[in-house]
């Protein structure tokens, strides 16, 4: 089972260096990647794990339930490019999905009966849940059979909610293998209506991004099945996020900056809560929120109510956000469920000290003094009383930086761990080699 221990020391950036593309790595046979919607504008995690496997040699395709979430004109080049190569399930039209269904009622009966079977099982005889399983049947019985054209013979899938659901059934139903990356958190509060056990037991291998995560999976899953997980970090591409050690204004507001959708999981009320606070106290502060959702409204109805400082940037793209990133003296993700915030490393290795929250498996990637500062969820005096330290404490908040982009180099390196998963693949795909 691969896994990471924790370091005996930290490496500096010079040990940060991308693997070589070297013939252990180089596959003959195609890997298919199944996504939710690529390429997507919070998902940048799931392009860049994709090149990077290509960079190693490995041939992988595409395939994407739903269309990317931006028009082509607000993509960069790498994005587009992906567009153009990526088989999107619901494009097809209903005359095409029906002509899928009906010829492989006549020509592979066997096939389509198995998969419905198995949807039907799904069901458990609740209506509507039914209805959804037999919805991801007909995307699973499209998937299928575009795999089958095409020659794939295996199936990855990432996230556990609905599109590994359309990828359990598609196994079902053609008989090709499939594994998973599991994040969490959702699927971890509702394991029985995300079918979680069930995906977990047939799914040939599965990727935990944290400890945390694989932990979730063997409290529902059998024993037996425990050594098929194996916890791969996600991680940053340290060429791109680096520290660029600019001169801080001593003068200016503190710049504090929060990077995610605005939706109550994420805690941006408590953000402004107890920045609320520091300001009553007699603080000097910015707040400002990178992100979309339906909690915008709200947030900022909060912030001028109470006459916080706060910008709303909407969502941008990956590199508008690097941007704003350089700009910031702290970075906050106050978060009540998460699984491990690629936001949070990237503003790590870019040595910003951040302050996060002891939830899922933020406290594998922040020792709490160390790498970061961590605080309770939901906890608004303490969130201020970190937020305090960092404004009051500059060799805190150089420290505290210095080691965080020390531990992503060390455990959070997209390179490094893009190889680890090279290596899982290799260990249970030996038929593509």
């Amino acid at each position: 089972m691969i896994s990471e221990a924790e370091p005996r020391t930290h490496s500096t950036p010079d040990a940060a260096v991308r693997p070589e593309k070297t013939s252990e790595f180089v596959r003959g046979s195609p890997l298919v990647y199944l996504l939710s919607i690529y390429p997507a504008v919070s998902h940048t995690f799931f392009l860049n794990e994709v090149l990077e496997l290509r960079k190693l040699g490995f041939i992988i395709e595409v395939a994407s339930i739903n269309q990317p979430d931006r028009p082509r004109s607000m993509m960069p080049t790498a994005e587009v490019e992906e567009t153009d190569r990526t088989f999107y399930v619901k494009s097809l039209g209903s005359t095409q999905a029906a002509w899928i269904a009906a010829k492989t009622i006549l020509l592979r009966p066997h096939i389509f009966f198995r998969g419905l079977v198995a949807a039907l099982r799904l069901g458990r005889w609740d209506l509507i849940a039914t209805l959804y399983a037999l919805l991801y049947f007909a995307e699973g019985l499209i998937l299928g059979d575009w795999m089958r054209l095409r020659g794939h013979r295996h199936l990855h899938v990432h996230f556990c909610g609905p599109v590994a659901t359309v990828g359990m059934l598609a196994s079902i139903t053609w008989g090709f293998p499939y594994s998973l990356t599991v994040h969490g958190p959702d699927e971890f509060y509702n394991v029985d209506n995300f079918y979680l056990q069930q995906k977990v037991e047939r799914a040939k291998f599965i990727v935990c991004i944290s400890d945390f995560a694989r932990s979730q999976l063997m409290r529902v899953a059998c024993a037996e099945h425990w050594n098929k997980m194996h916890v791969v970090r996600l991680g940053v591409d340290p060429q791109v996020f680096f520290s660029t050690q600019r001169e801080r204004d001593a003068e200016r507001p503190q710049e504090i900056l929060c990077v995610g959708r605005l939706v109550a999981s994420k805690g941006q009320l408590i953000l402004l809560q107890a920045c609320e606070r520091l300001l009553l106290e007699g603080h000097s502060l910015q707040v400002r929120l990178v992100g979309a959702g339906p909690d915008r409204e709200h947030l900022e109805a909060f912030a001028k109510q109470k006459g916080i400082p706060a910008i709303f940037e909407g969502a941008k793209t990956h590199d508008e956000t690097q941007q704003i990133l350089e700009e910031a003296d702290v970075f906050v993700l106050a978060s009540f469920a998460e699984g491990v915030p690629v936001a949070l490393m990237e503003a790590m290795a870019m040595e910003i000290p951040c302050v996060s929250t002891y939830v899922a498996g933020i406290p594998e990637l922040i020792r709490d003094g160390l790498d970061g500062l961590l605080v309770p969820a939901s906890s608004v005096d303490a969130l201020a009383t970190a937020l305090k330290r960092l404004q009051e404490d500059p060799l805190l908040r150089r420290g505290l930086g210095i080691s965080g982009c020390k531990r992503v180099l060390e455990f959070y390196n997209l390179p490094r761990n893009v190889s680890t998963l090279a290596r899982v693949f290799i260990e249970h795909l030996p038929e593509t080699i």
